[in-house]
């Protein structure tokens, strides 16, 4: 199985729906805790619905679970947590919520990326869901797009 990860940043709307695209994405999961930032451009959830469905007829849904707290989103942004500690406490979200078990890998059997809005997954909360899945369930890979 595989899951594939993208971001909007640092892109244009039309290199993001190209990857989406060639990569044969028919769902988006928007694992973003806010979707509606002005700042988010054509990745904002009054147009990102819409382009995904007329430019690559792909499916959106935002999964608000899968995002940090805002406590730990906010400890990150202003740099009173490090990555080592904003990773740690993101994967003990992950597991108190159970997400292996409220997602299932069944769910993946269509083409699906999830989003967020880092340009690369490097230091990114949709990499650590990705892996924290990949620990309980067997043969998944990623694609970071």
């Amino acid at each position: 199985m595989e899951i594939y990860t993208i971001g909007f940043t640092q892109t244009t709307a039309e290199h993001f729906f190209d990857r989406l695209i060639e990569a044969g994405i028919e769902r988006l999961i928007d694992v973003r805790l806010k979707n509606v930032s002005q700042l988010a451009g054509f990745a904002a959830v009054r147009d990102l619905p819409y382009f995904l469905e007329q430019l690559a007829g792909v499916e959106y849904e935002h999964a608000p679970l899968l995002a940090p707290t805002e406590d730990l989103l906010k400890a990150y942004r202003k740099r009173t947590l490090d990555w080592d500690n904003y990773e740690r406490g993101f994967l003990w979200l992950m597991a108190e919520r159970e997400i292996h078990n409220v997602l299932r890998p069944e769910d993946f059997n269509t083409p699906t990326a999830l989003l967020c809005s880092e340009a690369t997954a490097d230091c990114c909360h949709r990499r650590l869901l990705g892996e924290y899945l990949a620990e309980h369930w067997s043969d998944l890979r990623m694609e970071h797009l």
